[in-house]
């Protein structure tokens, strides 16, 4: 037999690409070598100098002849070293030295001794497996969160062929059930006063809603953001499915689940693909890989503009679709945007000591905020005006309560939003928010008459309505109530004013 085929699969995007490996010995060929087609990187190419060596190392002859390897579909990219072990395999069923029972999918990065390393996107290429497959040891962690059937793992080239040929029986991976327990390092105790900022934050982890804070340097800002992820919900099992499925395809595990809601902070020098994905090898961007958790961009508008625009499609839609010339991607990007920015460029408009003096122009301070558009500004659900903390309050020995109590009722509020609608207010579509933001005659009269005061748009009385019903359910409250409305268009001031 000098033909052979076996299965494999890599990562386009998002997405996992079937591949089916195929090679095809030349014995009469008088040149010997072996040439690898289909539409590979670097990373694919090189891989037949670790082939070569992996299969000589592994006690294996190479064939003579030449050996042509085809990675099917021909017409699509491929990526990475996990087609290293397939390759090689197939490399061995062409030239008879080893017979596959039963139907495999294989991957894996080989060694130049035959050892097997681990490859990025084991966990997305598991989930959508059939039959039975091979993988690197090394992603055991990650790949036992699929419940799946059929996976064996395998140290080295040797070893692979031992289990795909059946030469012994091998324990196939278990599903390794753990404990979804998030741990901090911060606490909101340590927050001295701000406690209109925390309960806007509050509000904002219960109901999944986007924040914007204001205010002088020093003021808390950061402090409050760092803190944020110690409030939200824990991660359902699907989340972290999720969660360390996008890890995995970005190459950023650590070996372990995500098991801790994901809090990503890009500096404002990033460049608009790292923010949204892309680049040459297409990897998932800080708003994916926030998804699910938190993505805090301190100093907003010193972003970039086009990384300003780009966050419109994640913030309305929860993904973010990345086009190139010859491929578009599709990402997931649901998180709670955590901003905060200062009053003007030099951080001191409206403050008032005695010390500290701003320096700029009003046509400079009307200049730095505009610097955030309008459809962005639409996007954010709450607006909080972070003061400067005074002697008093930040010496205090008051204790401030704690992130797990803050925590128990943003859970509560939560369960609430999910028994309701099965989501949570900030995630509801225009539907949605028609059908469970009911208002009743005085509400209705109320809110209509401050949306028209103050010119609304109607996806900013959409954000109203949310939050408004987010905080009537931390009053379990049934009914949306004025208080409730009102509260709710104190956190729009930002929108109305410099």
């Amino acid at each position: 037999m000098h033909y052979s085929k076996v299965k494999s699969a890599v990562l386009s995007g998002f997405d996992v690409l079937e591949v089916d490996v195929e090679a095809d010995l030349n014995t009469r060929s008088v040149r010997q070598d072996l040439e690898i087609v289909g539409l590979g990187d670097t990373a694919i190419k090189e891989s037949k100098k670790r082939v070569i060596s992996a299969i000589k190392n592994s006690g294996f002859e190479m064939p003579h002849g030449y050996i042509t390897v085809n990675l099917a579909p021909g017409d699509v990219k491929k990526e990475g070293t996990l087609l290293d072990l397939p390759i090689a395999i197939s490399i061995l069923m062409a030239a008879g030295k080893i017979e596959i029972r039963g139907e495999w999918l294989l991957i894996g990065e080989l060694g130049l001794d035959g050892t097997i390393r681990r490859v990025d996107g084991a966990l997305p290429i598991m989930i959508s497996k059939k039959g039975k497959a091979v993988i690197p040891r090394e992603n055991i962690p990650e790949v036992s969160l699929t419940r799946g059937e059929g996976i064996y793992a395998a140290d080295n080239l040797r070893t692979a062929v031992s289990i795909i040929s059946g030469e012994r029986e091998f324990k196939e991976i278990s599903f390794k059930d753990f404990k979804i327990e998030a741990k901090y390092d911060l606490d909101f105790s340590e927050v001295r006063g701000q406690e209109i900022a925390k309960r806007a934050l509050e509000i904002a982890a219960s109901g999944f809603h986007n924040v914007l804070m204001k205010g002088p340097p020093g003021s808390g800002k950061t402090m409050l953001a760092r803190r944020f992820p110690t409030i939200l919900p824990e991660m359902t099992f699907d989340e972290i499915l999720e969660s360390t499925k996008i890890y995995s395809i970005a190459g950023l595990l650590d070996g372990k689940p995500i098991t801790s809601r994901p809090f990503r902070t890009p500096h404002h020098s990033a460049s608009l693909a790292s923010i949204v994905g892309g680049g040459n090898n297409a990897k998932p961007g800080e708003v994916t890989l926030a998804h699910n958790g938190v993505i805090f961009m301190d100093e907003l508008p010193e972003f970039r503009r086009d990384v300003l625009e780009a966050l419109r499609q994640p913030l309305e839609d929860g993904v973010i679709t990345v086009s190139r010339i010859k491929e578009t991607h599709t990402y997931p990007a649901r998180f709670i945007l955590i901003a905060s920015q200062n009053p003007c460029a030099c951080g001191w408009f409206g403050v008032e000591d005695g010390v500290h003096h701003c320096t700029c122009t009003i046509p400079q301070i009307e200049r730095y905020n505009k610097k955030i558009s309008g459809p962005i500004e639409d996007r954010i659900d709450i607006f909080i005006d972070v003061p400067k903390v005074d002697y008093d309050k930040y010496t205090s020995m008051k204790p401030s309560e704690s992130s797990s109590k803050i925590r128990e009722r943003v859970m509560e509020a939560a369960e609430i939003q999910m028994k309701r609608a099965g989501k949570l207010n900030g995630k509801m579509n225009a539907l949605e928010v028609t059908k469970f933001c009911k208002l009743g005659p005085k509400e209705e009269e109320f809110f209509k008459n401050a949306a028209k005061k103050l010119g609304l748009t109607a996806r900013t009385m959409e954000k109203i309505l949310k939050v408004s019903r987010t905080i009537a359910d931390l009053s379990k409250s049934e009914k949306i109530e004025i208080s409730h409305i009102a509260e709710a268009m104190q956190y729009r001031k930002r929108a109305f004013s410099i």
